[in-house]
């Protein structure tokens, strides 16, 4: 690969010389300036910008992390992210893998917004003893570099559940999330508290992973137990299309009169499948807007404050009255 030791020995110059060319010096006259990027273009020279990042200390990039690429969740999320990003003069990129995770240590990006269950709290703390910038969205952590937006996953819970019963419904199934999940502990604390104010309602937890296939299996053991009538909270959107999937296409149970489903997170396709989905809904464009701000703000060493975002019901088709 062409460096630029190559360039200044082409065009007879120093090195220094070279480097005042690239970076567009006022040190050097705009004759030798014009000579050198010709010849860099000829080379085909591509700037080393590790070793430009490390010499200036910032790269002007945010990292943000997720576990994975799948389901319908995210396009909100970083579209939020990207739009205060563009205001504040800075590029988001999306990372994942645990290769992709030393981009923090090395500097490759100058600060991180984390949904990442794969990174351990104590991994981050470190970060933070070292100086680097975080805001977290799965978790929460006590540190000055560490900034969390969560959402109000215990209240959506609570919201959930007291609907159904609300609705008249006393057989109430829960489908979890992965026990390692941030949100899913939080919503599923919220679920047993709710639940114990309702003496005369029969619960079962069955055990799910956020995607599809996990929601087509309880769906099956719901209609493999099913007697009467009964209520599903789904703690995503993702698992109720996976009962959805089930029900309509290996059944003749119907949605919203022998099974009653409510999700949570409002996917754009919760609004479109028939019967429409109920759900929790919130702002994933805010939620990524308000990750971005703080994380600025933090390069700048301004002070922030953690954030809530806050959820709401979203009465749809997919319940009705017991």
């Amino acid at each position: 690969m062409v460096n630029i030791k190559d360039i200044a020995k082409i065009a007879g110059v120093s090195i220094s010389t070279v480097s005042y060319a690239l970076n567009g010096s006022s040190r050097i006259s705009e004759k030798t300036r014009e000579k050198i990027l010709a010849i860099a273009k000829e080379l085909n020279y591509i700037p080393n910008a590790a070793g430009r990042n490390l010499k200036k200390k910032e790269t002007k990039v945010i990292g943000a992390f997720i576990e994975d690429y799948s389901g319908a969740y995210f396009g909100k999320l970083f579209q939020g992210m990207r739009d205060a990003l563009d205001i504040l003069g800075y590029e988001l990129i999306i990372c994942s893998g645990k290769e992709s995770q030393l981009f923090i240590p090395e500097r490759m990006i100058d600060a991180a917004i984390i949904l990442d269950s794969t990174f351990s709290s104590g991994r981050l703390i470190d970060y933070a003893n070292r100086g680097h910038k975080l805001v977290v969205l799965d978790r929460e952590l006590d540190h000055p570099n560490i900034n969390h937006i969560l959402l109000d996953n215990q209240k959506g819970a609570k919201i959930a559940i007291d609907f159904l019963v609300e609705k008249g419904h006393k057989k109430l199934y829960v489908i979890k999330g992965p026990d390692n999940n941030f949100d899913a502990r939080q919503r599923l604390q919220a679920v047993r508290q709710t639940i114990s104010n309702y003496v005369n309602v029969d619960y079962i937890e069955i055990a799910g992973d956020f995607g599809k296939l996990s929601g087509e299996q309880a769906a099956k053991q719901i209609v493999q137990e099913y007697e009467q009538p009964v209520a599903v909270f789904c703690f995503n959107d993702e698992m109720a299309i996976g009962m959805y999937n089930y029900l309509l296409k290996k059944t003749d149970f119907q949605i919203g009169k022998h099974i009653h489903i409510i999700g949570f997170d409002n996917i754009e396709l919760s609004k479109y499948i028939q019967p429409s989905l109920s759900t929790i809904d919130y702002s994933r464009n805010h939620w990524g807007y308000l990750a971005s701000q703080h994380i600025v703000k933090m390069i700048d060493n301004e002070s922030v404050e953690h954030k809530i975002i806050d959820v709401q019901l979203i009465n749809r088709k997919s319940v009705q009255t017991r």
